[in-house]
């Protein structure tokens, strides 16, 4: 039996969590809506453009995001453009629907389903309190980079993701986050934090595709569920993320420290 105190925390922990996810629930509950509109003369595409540009707006202007934040989402939607096209011009995967706001097969709005991922991330460290300990920014840096880079280059060069995916728990090793849930202050490994949030990005994953984000090609005829080895792509992909908004954070601390 789970202790009362135990249980309750819990449920502070997945509550705070939910929170922090609602920009990704707000866009993916937008896309399904989405799919539910009648013909209109605008692409569905090109209307979540605009909600995902609506969503960041609101999440800045009732502060639930930094100045700061919303730069480090920014940056997010940029890179994860670039990993669209390159993987749709390969055929990874696809947005077959018409759009005005479309570059090479890929919808502008594309960059928001990476958006709420920094979103996420963001507003974790926000709402948990997070301090990292023993964090080796430059070495964990340099591998969520060669990371990125390999889910381009394998399409050319030999896949390095398990090698990549031994560097990044080498790098990690003895690093470890603190949060704060019903005022204790608890820890996690950092490793571990990806694998955890690699497996629920994988769950959203499978959620925005019956939603109809995007397609894979065996979903073609009809929505099958998202491999498993996407999860391990998640955990390592997270890698980027954090690293964007670590960088965020300890810019925010040193204009602090100045009284900017």
């Amino acid at each position: 039996m789970i202790p009362v105190g135990t249980f309750g925390s819990l449920l502070a922990f997945a509550w705070t969590q939910t929170r922090a996810c609602a920009f990704a629930i707000a866009l993916l509950s937008g896309v399904a809506a989405s799919a539910l509109l009648p013909d209109l003369p605008v692409a569905r595409y090109d209307l979540l453009v605009g909600y995902g540009l609506l969503l960041t707006l609101v999440f800045w202007a009732r502060g639930w995001e930094s100045g700061r934040d919303v730069a480090v989402i920014a940056v997010c939607h940029v890179i994860g453009l670039a990993f669209e096209l390159v993987k749709v011009a390969l055929g990874s995967w696809s947005y077959p629907e018409p759009a005005v706001l479309k570059v090479a097969g890929v919808p502008l709005y594309g960059g928001f389903l990476y958006a709420a991922v920094g979103s996420y991330v963001c507003r974790a460290w926000q709402l948990f309190d997070l301090e990292l300990v023993r964090y080796r920014p430059r070495a964990t840096a340099l591998v969520a980079a060669a990371v990125y880079v390999n889910f381009f280059s394998h399409h050319w060069l030999p896949d390095a993701r398990w090698v990549l995916a031994g560097l990044l728990v080498a790098v990690t090793a003895g690093t470890s986050v603190r949060f704060t849930v019903r005022g204790a202050r608890r820890r996690m490994p950092l490793a571990a934090a990806f694998v955890l949030i690699g497996f629920f990005l994988w769950v959203a994953e499978n959620l925005a595709t019956l939603a109809g984000a995007w397609r894979y090609p065996y979903q073609e005829h009809g929505w099958e569920p998202v491999g498993l080895h996407k999860f391990g792509a998640w955990a390592l992909l997270i890698s980027v993320t954090f690293v964007l908004a670590a960088v965020g954070r300890r810019t925010d601390g040193a204009a602090a420290r100045d009284g900017r």
